[in-house]
Formats: C-alpha cells, structure tokens, sequence
C-alpha cells in the first residue's frame, strides 16, 4: 500500500482535508467515482491544486479527501469559479451526500517510526494542538504520524499510518473523532 510520504507534495501551501458522510459503501464508491467522473469531463487541472487523494473508510460510510494546493487563495478561486457546478452535478448522480465542509490545514510535521513496512490503515484524528505530541508517540504497529496544523493554530488533523486495525486497536488510541480509511484513488496534478 501507498506510503503517506508518497502522497505529499513539497510546493503545498495548503491541505485541504474534507470528510464526505455517504452511510453506504455502495454510495462512497459512487461519490468518489462521480469524482473522478468530474476530474475526467475538466479541461484543465484547476490553477494551483497539485494533488488530490480520496480515501474510503472502512466502515464503508464516507469519504475523506486530501487534497494538497499551493495556497489558500488558489483553491479560494477555483472554489468561487467552480464548485458550485462540480458539487451540484455530484450530487445529482449520488444525492444526500453531507459534507461537512473542509478543514484547511498545513503539514507542520511528519514523524516516521518504520520506513520499511506497508502502511495498512491510515488513522484521521482531530486533537486540540497541544495534544500532537502524544499522537505521534511510538506505538507497535504505529508506522508513521503526519501532523496538519489548522489554519486558527488550535487543532491538528493527525493522519497516522498503521500497520492493521489490530494494530491500531491494540494501542488503545480509539477516540470518538477518530476515523478509519484505506487509499481509494489518487489524483496527481503535478509532481512539483
């Protein structure tokens, strides 16, 4: 399985982190393939995004999306150009989709504990900044922790990559904001 670290792309000003409730596995495959759909019918890969990744939960209910662009502005104008088309014709293939909104972060630190091992599982947790510290701790089967600072400074959206759900279970870091998923799709705009 993919590795975090490949997904990361150094000229990213912004990560834009975005759950999408969906409440069947059948409707998340749906959404993310009206996703694709969508980066497919685009004429042009919007100015400034350089990646975005989607991933399923294993649950099966929702989505995440991590998408990496070059600043908040740049998203901000393709959001003002564009999203309104591309969520509406979304939504008219898979309906009810909740979206919560994105989370706009910045990867403010990256701690691998084991370079060599598949990642599993990755791990979304939402903490308050203070608490990254113990959120990257080695742990067995804790591979690698990507810390993403919020754009107010005062939470973190820890993306960890895990070995297996045993693993993750077993370290006892089960918490109500935290979510499982496994890689679905990756878009590369560019690999600048």
């Amino acid at each position: 399985m993919t590795r975090f670290s490949d997904l990361v792309r150094p000229a990213a000003g912004t990560a834009l982190i975005s759950e999408w409730h969906t409440g069947t596995a059948e409707r998340s495959l749906a959404a993310a393939d009206a996703v694709m759909m969508e980066e497919r019918a685009a004429a042009r890969t919007p100015t400034g995004r350089l990646a975005q990744h989607v991933f399923l939960s294993t649950d099966g209910r929702g989505l995440l999306f991590y998408a990496q662009w070059t600043s908040d502005e740049d998203h901000l104008a393709w959001a003002r150009a564009h999203r309104t088309g591309t969520v509406s014709r979304i939504d008219t293939l898979v309906p009810g989709v909740e979206r919560p909104g994105p989370v706009r972060t910045r990867l403010a630190d990256s701690v691998v504990h084991d370079a060599e091992r598949p990642t599993g599982l990755f791990v979304v947790t939402t903490l308050a900044a203070e608490a990254a510290e113990a959120a990257v701790a080695p742990a067995p089967g804790l591979l690698a922790a990507h810390v993403h600072l919020t754009s107010d400074g005062e939470q973190v959206k820890v993306v960890a990559e895990w070995a297996d759900i045993a693993a993750h279970k077993a370290a006892a870091r089960e918490k109500a904001d935290c979510r499982r998923y496994t890689l679905l799709r990756a878009f590369d705009d560019n690999r600048r």
